[in-house]
């Protein structure tokens, strides 16, 4: 894992979410986009090295959607930056961690994307996440 790629924030609105966080950081989204295979709508403020990924629902089958009935808006998950998101998924199912999907799936931000199973992790949601050749 190389470093810290971003920080996924669960939100009921994500147009209102917008504006508070572009109060917060003084700028604007530099990014939104629907990911459909997720259900879900993202969108993505630059802090630094690092991004702040705002993630709300489009509809009430997406894993957002069943996390905020059951928790609040808030912080969902840490991702980091791999460079072979396949080998760093065999090296932690080696090591007894789970993964949240056999493969690596498209996400945000031209990315593929691997969840790992939070009961491994302490209780935090984790993400790999590799920048997509072009």
């Amino acid at each position: 894992m190389r470093k810290i790629n971003h920080i996924g924030i669960a939100v009921d609105d994500i147009e209102a979410s917008n504006k508070v966080f572009a109060k917060i950081f003084g700028k604007g989204s530099f990014k939104s986009e629907s990911v459909e295979s997720e259900s879900v709508v993202t969108s993505f403020f630059q802090v630094g090295e690092s991004k702040i990924e705002l993630v709300s629902a489009t509809n009430k089958n997406s894993s957002i959607a069943k996390y905020l009935d059951k928790n609040r808006e808030g912080m969902h998950h840490i991702a980091f930056d791999v460079v072979d998101i396949k080998a760093e998924m065999e090296r932690l199912q080696s090591e007894g961690i789970r993964t949240l999907n056999d493969q690596p799936k498209q996400g945000a931000d031209n990315k593929l994307i691997c969840f790992l199973h939070p009961k491994d992790t302490n209780g935090v949601l984790i993400e790999l996440c590799q920048e997509i050749e072009m």
